[in-house]
């Protein structure tokens, strides 16, 4: 990692600065006990196994406009099992609504605050997600300079283009960028291939699976790549 070169920092969010599947645990488990009380017919067709898969592999296939809104694909998904089970679809909206607040409802990993205050006090920061959080809901909005994610972008990571327009947010050239993110794909081989330094997060230990390209240094907290920076 050259840190004389960095100017900018771009930064994932889901399994970066949180993890993602307790979160829209708590989330879906939140729209259930609504629609049980709203929706009851709705709430037993949602709990049957293999409902919301089915369902996603169905919005996935009807409706490819919505291929990078997660709220789109949430909502609508929620608005076509009303239909199902003969419940009035308008109730996707308030639905989705409980679902979306406790979306934004996060735990931060231990090391994420400290490290972003450190973060932001020295660089430009732009969010990039492929996700629908806001990091102004979630709370840590003072911190960015400004979010993306591809719903707004209309290109999700590890597309180059999505990294080039964070960089442009943040007033740099993409060379003088490090990216921070946990997926070696999506984060890994777009910021490189977008020309950025990379910083993956590997809090899990797993193996890097993307040769000939490689991060400029790996970390499994973000506290320690403070350090590295100096």
């Amino acid at each position: 990692m050259d840190v004389s070169r960095i100017r900018a920092i771009t930064l994932d969010l889901d399994d970066t600065l949180w993890p993602i599947w307790p979160t829209i645990t708590r989330a879906e488990d939140a729209l259930q006990g609504w629609l049980s009380e709203h929706a009851p017919a709705t709430a037993a067709l949602s709990a049957a196994p293999g409902t919301l898969r089915e369902l996603r592999n169905q919005m996935n296939t009807t409706r490819p406009d919505l291929a990078h809104d997660m709220s789109g694909l949430r909502r609508e998904s929620i608005r076509l099992l009303l239909q199902r089970a003969g419940d009035d679809p308008a109730l996707a909206e308030p639905a989705f609504e409980v679902f979306f607040a406790e979306r934004h409802r996060v735990e931060l990993f231990d090391d994420a605050l400290p490290a972003l205050e450190w973060l932001s006090s020295r660089y430009p920061v732009v969010a990039v997600s492929n996700g629908n959080a806001d990091v102004h809901r979630v709370g840590i909005g003072a911190h960015f300079r400004a979010s993306l994610n591809a719903h707004g972008f209309g290109a999700a990571k590890p597309d180059p283009g999505i990294f080039h327009a964070a960089a442009q947010a943040a007033g740099v050239a993409a060379s003088q960028v490090l990216h921070i993110g946990d997926d070696a794909h999506l984060d890994g081989v777009g910021a490189l291939n977008a020309g950025m330094q990379l910083a993956w997060v590997n809090r899990e230990g797993h193996a890097w699976e993307h040769a000939p390209l490689a991060p400029h240094i790996t970390v499994s907290e973000l506290l320690a790549l403070c350090r590295a920076l100096g």
